[in-house]
């Protein structure tokens, strides 16, 4: 066990705990799927450069994007993992164009998960972090069999939520509702332990993230946010430029140093790139559990109800000063 750690909490055992007080052990045994996948996804990459299992598969997935090696085997480790545990009825991922549903009678599976299986995938190519980013909803009716209902819901209904940073170190930070929580893998032992309790968005500092190559991209108001942030003149003070161009690491970076992540949408894409239900969602109560906020630019994420299952949306996410300071911007002097 690692020396360094005073008082080891192990994830599992942190996981149990919290169901314990919730009265329910359900939501302990998903969580606990999803660091083994973590694990699994974790391993691929480290090896993936001497298995060859970096670079393009040839195939384009239901968005549009060449799909990468890894993309593929990380949707594939997810299914895996879920394959046969009861209580999860099925899978909605952005690799996918439907859900992956596992059981149909009326006996199985409370709650569904949605996820990103490897975000930042352009970045494995050279050595650049990457991250998964998953989402837990209780299905509507688990008497009946799963529909696409149970997974095209509000941010707002989600039981849990979190993601895992494949970068110098392996962390998972999650919430169920509650406080963030943040733990990283001891690679020794092939177990997690709790490292950041309790985290909240620092205010008043760190950096504003966004891919300002786009700006040709965008409408003048939009344009006019982001020369704001670059010039130190919101209200909330000057704030440096960090852009890793993987959504988990800006956020993580955010999440723990403050400031804002955003990306808009286009003039010819007015939804963005990002996805609401694998990405901004997630993200968005992981923010607002740890004081922070998340907006498609007029009305907050978690509000949104998604109608397809690869919708796209505008972010802002972060600070709840610096969110709230770019839909000022956004909205300013705008005519009804």
């Amino acid at each position: 066990m690692a020396k360094y750690l005073s008082h080891p909490t192990l994830a599992d055992q942190f996981f149990r705990d919290q169901g314990s007080a919730r009265g329910s052990g359900e939501l302990s045994t998903i969580l606990n799927r999803v660091t083994l996948a973590g694990r699994m996804i974790a391993n691929a990459v480290l090896r993936a450069g001497l298995e060859g299992k970096l670079g393009r598969t040839g195939d384009v997935n239901v968005q549009g994007e060449e799909v990468k090696k890894l993309d593929a085997i990380s949707n594939e480790i997810f299914e895996e993992v879920f394959d046969g545990i009861p209580v999860v009825a099925g899978l909605a991922s952005e690799e996918r164009e439907e859900v992956h549903v596992y059981a149909r009678d009326a006996t199985r599976g409370k709650y569904v998960l949605l996820h990103d299986p490897l975000d930042g995938s352009g970045n494995l190519d050279v050595n650049g972090s990457v991250g998964t980013i998953f989402s837990i909803y209780r299905r509507l009716d688990p008497e009946q069999p799963a529909t696409l209902a149970d997974f095209l819901r509000r941010g707002s209904e989600q039981v849990a939520a979190g993601y895992l940073l494949y970068g110098p170190a392996t962390l998972f930070v999650y919430t169920c509702g509650g406080p963030v929580h943040g733990f990283t893998l001891d690679r020794s032992v092939g177990a997690f332990f709790l490292t950041h309790p309790q985290i909240q968005i620092p205010s008043g500092g760190g950096t504003y993230a966004v891919n300002e190559a786009n700006e040709r991209l965008w409408d003048e108001r939009t344009r006019a946010v982001v020369r704001t942030f670059r010039e130190g003149r919101t209200v909330c003070g000057r704030r440096g430029a960090r852009y890793v161009g993987a959504l988990v690491a800006d956020f993580h970076r955010t999440l723990m140093q403050g400031g804002i992540y955003m990306y808009p949408g286009e003039v010819e894409r007015p939804a963005g790139k990002l996805r609401l239900l694998y990405e901004a969602a997630p993200l968005a109560l992981i923010a607002r559990q740890a004081g922070g906020h998340a907006s498609d630019g007029s009305r907050a994420i978690l509000d949104v109800a998604a109608t397809s299952l690869h919708q796209r949306t505008p972010l802002f996410l972060g600070a709840r000063a610096d969110v709230a300071e770019a839909e000022r911007l956004l909205w300013a002097e705008r005519p009804d």
